[in-house]
């Protein structure tokens, strides 16, 4: 497939949008409260925890602690573990991937006590418990 010139300028230009809300110009990994801190352009810094992000959850502060700026300054990349967030998604408070970010949410509604969460499965209990998967055919 080839790109042509129209396209090209057209992808600089929204690259030039994305940068004017501002783009990473420094980032570093603070091992003392574990979060990640990036300079915006715009003077912004962001600072969030590193267990929140895909791909840096459980990484070992070596790796968290290098860090790549894309030459654009709208990617960072963290080559030892190879995994990237998308500035632009990060001002946005995105840090994962929709599929993981739902694997997320649901590992979380899982491990939820909430009083009817406990009341639901005592009731099931008194039932004989979750019933068992039929196969299919």
């Amino acid at each position: 497939m080839d790109v042509t010139e129209r396209e090209i300028e057209q992808a600089e230009k929204r690259m030039a949008m994305l940068r004017q809300a501002g783009h990473a110009v420094s980032a570093r990994y603070d091992r003392r409260t574990a979060r990640v801190i990036v300079n915006l352009s715009t003077g912004v810094q962001l600072t969030f925890p590193a267990k929140l992000a895909e791909g840096l959850a459980g990484a070992p502060a070596d790796a968290l602690s290098e860090i790549e700026i894309s030459p654009a300054g709208l990617g960072l990349h963290w080559p030892q573990l190879d995994a990237d967030i998308y500035v632009p998604a990060l001002l946005q408070g995105v840090f994962g991937s929709k599929n993981w970010i739902a694997r997320a949410l649901g590992a979380n509604g899982g491990r939820s006590r909430t009083e009817a969460k406990a009341a639901a499965a005592r009731e099931n209990g008194l039932k004989g418990g979750r019933p068992r998967k039929r196969a299919a055919g």
